[in-house]
């Protein structure tokens, strides 16, 4: 016989005894406005946010603030929690199913294929970690990933011997264009590369990849070849996710991991893993789903493989987790669209202003298609981390520093920015000599 398991089960029959008469205790009531009082105007987004009023925050994207809902949803889970540990939201066995529903809504897809983390980074490593690669088969990445890319695909080789390869998509970041990162990318390609590792927004420079465009570029070279040995388009989606509108049906790409605070302002500590096709892959960690107890009761292999099998088990700060779905409404409220598209307006407006100064020299592209809200320039004379502090001593500018061998100075316009910011921000630019 087995039992289906809930996190309530999972605490009576691990660590208290059975619980079955339990019943969820009621979160503590929190008055908030409703999403439509306020959504569709910029001002009152930005009054959601506890941050400083006399710094201009254009670093909010790294670690993220929690807006109002957010920070409220947190509090109603982690008072339940205080107030007897068997808590459980309403609404469902599985109080996961929320936070992946509200995720899958948003990108377009199906719960079913959304798994669970921590961050961008466990993603990563969940997915760099499960590949399943055949003798002979290689890795194809870029220059300009970050390092949770290369250190997961160096992990990968270290453990299947798989070869990894890494391409220059541009030369000069803000000159880069479609066609040539397409191209770069097509020539990289071999007759057996399985995997193709690129990132959405490069964090070095802010240019954005034509995600598109590469997976029907790996479609065209996947005709003719056997499906396993297919090339697969692995992304790290974390700076276009919440800064742009496109969902996986625009993407076109097999995997994205990305975090959900960051530019959807969502609990810190929370992210996900969608991918296509859960067969390519082989769980990292044990799942605690109740496929995967049911199989490990019974003493049988799980069933086919599929996205909850690869969200780690484990207790966490699910007050967190469970606040999710409120990141997700605050963007639905506003509008997907709507939210790139100021997003847009900001970093256009910025790099326009910065262009102009005689002593800054862009690297993100001017095109929107090829950039999102990151704003990346370097200033002649001046290393960027004391760009950073002069900014912030001498103009309350929040800016910050790309983490790479070449650093820049890194902005980010973001739904708690406004065009006078913007202004303030070239203006303090303009005095750095």
């Amino acid at each position: 016989m087995t039992h289906a398991l809930t996190r309530r089960t999972l605490l009576g029959a691990g660590l208290l005894g059975p619980v079955a008469a339990c019943t969820s205790a009621p979160a503590p009531a929190r008055d908030a406005p409703a999403l439509e009082d306020w959504a569709d105007d910029w001002a009152s987004v930005r009054a959601q946010f506890a941050l400083k009023p006399d710094l201009a925050h254009f670093a909010a994207f790294v670690l993220a603030p929690h807006p109002a809902p957010v920070r409220q949803a947190i509090q109603r889970h982690r008072d339940a929690l205080d107030a007897d540990p068997h808590y459980v939201p309403a609404g469902g066995a599985n109080p996961d199913d929320a936070p992946r529903d509200a995720a899958a809504d948003y990108l377009g897809a199906r719960g079913q294929d959304i798994a669970l983390t921590d961050s961008t980074t466990m993603g990563l490593g969940l997915l760099y970690s499960g590949l399943r690669l055949r003798p002979g088969q290689d890795v194809l990445t870029t220059e300009h990933d970050f390092l949770a890319t290369h250190e997961g695909l160096r992990l990968l080789a270290e453990r299947t011997g798989a070869r990894v390869r890494r391409v220059r998509l541009y030369d000069d970041p803000a000159r880069a264009s479609a066609d040539e990162i397409v191209s770069r990318l097509r020539a990289g390609l071999r007759p057996r590369t399985r995997v193709v590792a690129v990132t959405w927004v490069h964090s070095s420079t802010g240019v954005r990849l034509p995600i598109k465009a590469i997976a029907d570029m790996l479609a065209e070279a996947n005709k003719g070849r056997d499906a396993a040995d297919q090339a697969l388009l692995c992304v790290d989606g974390v700076h276009g996710f919440g800064a742009l509108a496109d969902g996986v049906a625009e993407l076109g790409c097999d995997f994205l991991a990305t975090g959900t605070h960051k530019w959807l302002f969502g609990p810190r500590g929370t992210g996900i893993l969608w991918g296509r096709d859960w067969n390519a892959l082989s769980p990292v960690i044990a799942s605690f789903s109740g496929a995967s107890f049911e199989a490990w009761q019974l003493g049988t292999p799980p069933r086919a493989p599929r996205a909850d099998y690869f969200t780690p088990g484990g207790f966490k700060a699910f007050e967190h987790r469970w606040a999710l779905p409120a990141a997700f409404a605050l963007h639905q409220a506003i509008g997907k669209q709507r939210v790139a598209d100021r997003t847009a307006e900001l970093a256009s407006r910025l790099k326009t202003g910065l262009a102009g100064l005689p002593h800054v020299r862009l690297a993100t592209p001017a095109a929107r298609e090829l950039s999102a809200g990151l704003v990346c320039c370097s200033v002649d004379g001046l290393e960027p981390y004391r760009a950073v502090q002069l900014l912030r001593e001498r103009h309350r500018i929040e800016a910050g520093v790309t983490p790479y061998s070449e650093p820049l100075l890194r902005f980010g316009t973001t739904i708690v920015n406004t065009p006078e910011e913007v202004d303030q921000a070239v203006k303090a630019v303009a005095a750095l000599r």
